[in-house]
């Protein structure tokens, strides 16, 4: 009995320990040069608590002085920050027709990057293929680059976060339950995570968009080849029971009942609104001679974009603008629903049709504050992405700083001083 009490004791020592660390170094992370004294007054701990920990992060490497704070009267206290430069991250935003491959710090700051055509389609044997030559590549490119800590990546379809599998993703042929984790992590020797490209902009905007920074509850809305969303809900990026939350292209929308969507189903609002349907429709109203400007650019081209029905659109082609104008309508009642459901106080809007005009963003807040309960929207802000592409990016690279310097693989890497080589602390629960 006594024995049983002890390890109990023991086990809750271990995990105070751990999460005591844990809060040291998130403060220590999401300050500017941050002094004992005032890690004291923000995490709650007594001092001689913060002492030890602050000295086990420093002999471990991750934390280290960095000049000295104002006196309150005593001995100026010195300043501490995150030993930033100590490994890599790598983060990979893949999307339907391109992706961005980079490395950043440990503060999440990109060092190097590089955009690429691509197409998903091409299966996982080509696209990751590409992937690793390309952080291989940047990782060359950085004289005296420090270990790789981890790997990061987006993909445009569901994935189950637990595994890092692709489940049944409709634009992805040939990824399904594809072992993207076991792949990195076997060419590369680091923890690997794997998330629905969307949940990462999510989480891009919520680390490095001031905006973002400031709310608690946030909605980001990607519209592109396809649409979804990722949900914040207490600061923390809400995925549901098995990853697959915030799949509102796939929600059944009245004016979509006959359309048939790339996922099998009919009537989903992607198949109407998404960049793929736009190009689509923009398409055949262009061959029926109803959008002068898009039949122009079908003319020229020999197809039609979603990016070209956005530039018919500027250029004054009613026709297009009546069809951005429908589909962004169609996505702001879909999210008047969300909103009125989940309240948020920021939605954010990115991806490439958004980001090719005004037309679609306009639609979208009509919709929104039209449809949803006023209480709802009384102090709702809806504006575009500030990071635009480059949010999958950030939030890949901040996805495994985040779990990395989480107190469950903290206690697994942390007695080594790094993760480095260590593929299994991606496969623990966190």
């Amino acid at each position: 009995m006594n024995e049983d009490r002890a390890a109990v004791r023991g086990d809750r020592s271990s995990l105070e320990r751990l999460e005591g660390l844990a809060a040291v170094l998130g403060a220590v992370r999401a300050g500017d040069g941050v002094t004992q004294p005032q890690l004291i007054r923000e995490i709650g701990l007594g001092r001689s608590v913060v002492a030890q920990r602050v000295a086990e992060l420093e002999a471990a490497g991750l934390v280290v002085p960095d000049g000295l704070g104002p006196s309150t009267g005593g001995r100026a206290p010195r300043r501490l920050r995150l030993r930033r430069e100590a490994g890599l991250v790598a983060g990979a935003d893949i999307g339907a027709t391109g992706m961005r491959v980079g490395l950043a710090d440990l503060s999440g700051t990109v060092l190097a990057e590089v955009d690429e055509v691509i197409d998903v389609a091409e299966g996982p044997d080509v696209v990751l293929g590409r992937v690793d030559e390309l952080v291989e590549e940047l990782i060359a490119g950085l004289p005296g680059a420090p270990p790789l800590w981890g790997i990061g990546v987006g993909v445009p379809g569901p994935v189950e976060f637990a595994t890092g599998l692709p489940v049944a993703p409709p634009i992805m042929p040939g990824w399904d339950g594809h072992p993207i984790r076991a792949r990195l992590a076997a060419r590369f020797g680091a923890a690997v995570w794997v998330d629905n490209d969307v949940n990462l902009r999510a989480l891009g905007e919520l680390r490095t968009n001031p905006v973002a920074a400031q709310q608690e509850d946030l909605l980001y809305v990607k519209i592109g080849t396809g649409i979804g969303a990722g949900l914040v809900s207490g600061g923390r990026l809400h995925r549901g029971v098995n990853g697959c939350a915030g799949d509102i292209g796939h929600v059944a929308v009245a004016e979509a009942q006959d359309v048939v969507c790339r996922c099998g189903n009919v009537g989903c609002l992607e198949a109407v609104a998404g960049g793929a349907a736009l190009a689509r429709d923009g398409r055949k109203l262009a061959e029926s001679g109803a959008g002068p400007v898009m039949a122009e650019l079908l003319a020229a081209r020999g197809d039609l974009t979603a990016a070209d029905v956005t530039a018919a659109a500027e250029r004054g082609d009613p026709a297009a603008r009546a069809l951005l104008a429908r589909a962004g309508g169609l996505v702001g009642a879909t999210l008047a629903t969300l909103v009125s459901f989940y309240n948020p106080g920021l939605v954010v809007l990115g991806g490439g049709v958004v980001h090719a005009g005004d037309h679609v963003l306009a639609a979208i807040r009509e919709a929104v504050y039209r449809r949803s309960l006023p209480l709802a929207t009384r102090t709702l802000r809806i504006e575009p992405s500030r990071l635009g592409d480059a949010a999958g990016l950030a939030g890949a690279v901040h996805l495994v700083i985040d779990e990395l310097f989480s107190p469950a693989r903290l206690a697994v890497w942390l007695p080594h001083s790094s993760p480095a080589g260590r593929p299994d602390v991606a496969t623990l629960p966190r």
